[in-house]
């Protein structure tokens, strides 16, 4: 199961892939991660799909990574008598507390959270900004309002608040007994939603000690302010496009994207480009042009994974949007300009014998025109120096730890195999050798560039740098 590309697929399952079959078609068409999305479903539909996903890993011998991706608090409205009203641009409109039906005066707002961060001017967008409300008074457990954007409001529509930070943990109570359940069936990763500050990653962190990786999602502009702390903070990050959407200008969007992939890169942590990637596909078989266009500009970016949603948790042609999003992957990484891109983005190497040992890698790769780059690893972090290199050949992950060849899955460029920990120079070569010709990623007579650690099995020692020919 040789992937042709370097950046992976993110695929999220639901109603329309429940089956073993169809997760089977969609690991073989191109999925190399799969999400859970504990927003929908309960807790034994997650199960069979982890069962599945499992079960599809033991037949194809591939480390699969799982991502369970937790709500986070969600701000709606209450319920609207008659099922909606008509708010009207330049009307008065009042929020609060009350739990009575809302009406054309005013509506339930059942979040003192969101009044205790309110002042007069602070910008409210409703129904995913189709409904833009502007703060004339805020008190206790109210705010009045004056409708700049309106529209047709309807029960339990969706709150944004763009510029305030709001006094909210990024876990809910229904999110720790989802974490908690995630962690018990052996998720590899877990999306934190809603992450506003550095101390909700802490936060997490501290629950989930170790048992998976933490993936943060930005989808609050709180968050940007602080996004090199919470980059440290995460072992990968998310571009949730569509609430960044909602909250920021469309046109601050793309750049933002652009930054936030660098950062990462620099950091040498992957990250996900997400969110209404090929939407179209939901209901159409093929995508639009601006869609494939916009799945090609983030792998120009250099993001590790793309991510697709609703078309495959739902959508009527899961498989195929899985298909073209492979091409579309794999077509840019045959263009000059992508390489050239790669190429003169790379972040500069810390001052440390791992970094200089990875990046050199690349270069003695490059140089001898080796078919493969070889990393012994542990915890995993010679690996991501190596895929933050952004190698021309693909990067052949070995290690015992089968949660690390999983998580590992997500890294662009990288191939894992679990294998027994190596004993002394002469076997880390003969391995190396062996697994890259089973794996189908060298041939007799290529060349190999080998790296790892000494002692052996000693996490983020990366000391060693070794070329090896195949079959000598």
């Amino acid at each position: 199961m040789k992937r042709n590309r370097r950046a992976k697929i993110v695929a999220t399952l639901g109603p329309a892939t429940d089956s073993v079959a169809e997760i089977e078609k969609l690991f073989k068409t191109g999925a190399d991660v799969f999400r859970l999305n504990f927003s929908h479903g309960d807790h034994a539909e997650h199960q069979a799909r982890l069962d599945a996903i499992r079960a599809t890993e033991q037949k194809f011998d591939r480390p699969i990574a799982v991502l369970a991706d937790l709500q986070g608090p969600k701000l709606r409205v209450g319920t609207i008598a008659d099922g909606g009203i008509m708010l009207e641009r330049g009307q008065a409109f009042r929020l609060d507390l009350n739990d009575l039906k809302g009406s054309k005066d005013r509506a339930p707002l059942p979040h003192p959270e969101i009044f205790a961060a309110l002042k007069e001017d602070t910008e409210l967008l409703v129904d995913d900004g189709k409904i833009r409300l502007r703060v004339t008074e805020a008190g206790a457990g109210f705010a009045e309002t004056l409708v700049e954007a309106g529209g047709q409001l309807s029960d339990r529509k969706g709150v944004n608040l763009p510029k305030a930070v709001l006094p909210l943990a990024a876990m809910t109570d229904k999110d720790r007994v989802d974490l908690d359940f995630a962690l018990s069936i052996g998720v590899d990763w877990v999306a934190l939603s809603f992450v506003q500050r550095p101390e909700d990653v802490a936060e997490a962190r501290k629950i989930i000690q170790g048992r998976a990786a933490v993936l943060s999602k930005l989808e609050k502009p709180a968050a940007i302010d602080r996004l090199d702390e919470i980059i440290a903070l995460s072992d990968a990050i998310m571009v949730a496009r569509g609430d960044l959407g909602v909250e920021l200008p469309p046109e601050d969007v793309p750049s933002l994207q652009k930054q936030i992939v660098r950062r990462c890169r620099e950091a040498g942590k992957p990250v996900v480009v997400a969110t209404q990637m090929l939407e179209s596909m939901v209901s159409a078989q093929a995508p639009t042009r601006a869609e494939a266009s916009d799945v090609a500009t983030a792998i120009y970016d250099g993001a590790d994974a793309v991510m697709l949603s609703a078309e495959t948790a739902a959508g009527e042609y899961p498989v195929q949007a899985v298909a073209i999003m492979d091409r579309i992957i794999a077509r840019v990484e045959r263009d000059e300009a992508y390489r050239a891109i790669m190429d003169t983005s790379h972040p500069d190497p810390e001052s440390t014998a791992p970094d200089a040992i990875t990046a050199a890698a690349r270069q003695v790769a490059e140089t001898i025109n080796a078919t493969v780059i070889v990393t012994y690893t542990t915890s995993g972090s010679t690996t991501l120096r190596a895929a933050r290199e952004r190698p021309v050949v693909p990067i052949l992950c070995l290690t015992e730890n089968v949660a690390t060849a999983r998580r590992l899955v997500l890294a662009w460029g990288v191939h894992s195999v679990v294998t027994r920990d190596v004993r002394n120079f002469s076997d880390m070569i003969s391995k190396a050798c062996r697994i890259a010709l089973d794996e189908e990623l060298s041939l007799k007579g290529d060349r190999l560039v080998v790296t790892a650690g000494v002692p052996f099995g000693t996490p983020g020692a990366t000391n060693i740098l070794r070329i090896a020919w195949v079959g000598d």
